[in-house]
């Protein structure tokens, strides 16, 4: 079978290339690949890939051989899924524990966009804890993750500031419910009952000086690839009782296939729409990749297999 593996080179960071059709363990489901999304975090690592590395974690197409073991779906289905890797390939093994059926009116299109960061903004939103009447500051905002966490925090109840880094890029978040669109972090006004922060660098600091008493910053991100320095005399001279935790997205009480079934559902119910910046043939994953990790695409990019 084709699958895209790390070139080396950044210039054109994958390669199509032959290789060998994956064989499933007893619990996992071979899908025939429709469609993947690619986040930015994987841009970086192929930068150094690891030998026989092979990318993709966010897929969605077709069920042509179920699991062995009977779980998951029983037949052909439409689902999304969110392997460990090697989802850039026209076929993938991907436990039945991190599959979701799509509805017909749910498009692989749309499924594709969901599980990385579906996923990071819904669980995300778990670990912050109620947010209905509350204050959110979010950094990072218009990437996908961003996105989803508008959008979901904003039908919570929450009022969401989100911080981006031009008009252009924040645009749409105003419409999925955010209250005030910022352009820099310092920018933000007044103090937040939760800061969702994953820029690092000098922003973290800056968005932690916001924090409210008794407020919480979640840590879920390095998206400036610098690392943050805080001073710990500031933050106790700071808000009160206040706390600083870090978030994995895999760190959860639920199943990846629950979570993606309730992500899917939210869409089907036109309650989450997946903002989607580009979509094009996997002949372009390259292009796409360099363009996505340089901040040209808003929301989430798209591949589709022909």
């Amino acid at each position: 079978m084709k699958a895209l593996i790390p070139s080396g080179d950044l210039a054109a960071p994958v390669v199509l290339a032959d290789v060998p059709e994956p064989t499933p363990r007893a619990n996992e489901a071979l899908v025939r690949v429709e469609a993947f999304s690619i986040n930015r975090g994987e841009t970086f690592k192929l930068e150094a890939p690891m030998p026989g590395e092979r990318p993709g974690k966010d897929i969605a197409g077709l069920v042509i051989q179920p699991a062995a073991d009977g779980s998951g779906p029983t037949g052909i289905a439409r689902v999304v899924g969110h392997p460990a890797s090697g989802g850039w390939a026209e076929y993938a093994a991907v436990p039945t524990e991190a599959l979701a059926i799509l509805p017909d009116h749910v498009s692989t299109v749309q499924g594709a966009a969901l599980p990385l960061a579906g996923l990071t903004a819904l669980r995300l939103l778990r670990a912050a804890g109620p947010v209905v009447g509350r204050r959110v500051l979010l950094t990072g905002a218009s990437g996908g993750v961003g996105h989803y966490v508008t959008e979901l925090a904003a039908a919570a109840g929450a009022e969401v500031t989100a911080v981006t880094r031009n008009a252009e890029r924040g645009a749409r978040l105003t419409e999925l419910g955010a209250a005030e669109v910022v352009h820099d972090v310092a920018a933000a006004r007044g103090r937040y009952d939760i800061v969702l922060e994953s820029t690092g660098g000098q922003a973290m600091p800056v968005a932690l000086a916001r924090l409210a008493k008794r407020g919480m910053l979640i840590w879920f991100g390095q998206a400036s690839r610098t690392p943050a320095t805080l001073n710990f005399f500031d933050f106790f001279n700071g808000p009160e009782s206040a706390l600083i935790r870090h978030f994995h997205y895999l760190d959860a009480d639920t199943s990846l296939g629950q979570d993606l079934a309730a992500l899917v559902r939210l869409v089907a119910e036109d309650r989450l729409h997946p903002e989607i910046g580009r979509i094009a043939d996997w002949a372009e994953t390259a292009t796409t990749l360099t363009d996505l990790r340089e901040r040209h695409i808003r929301g989430k990019a798209v591949l589709t297999l022909s």
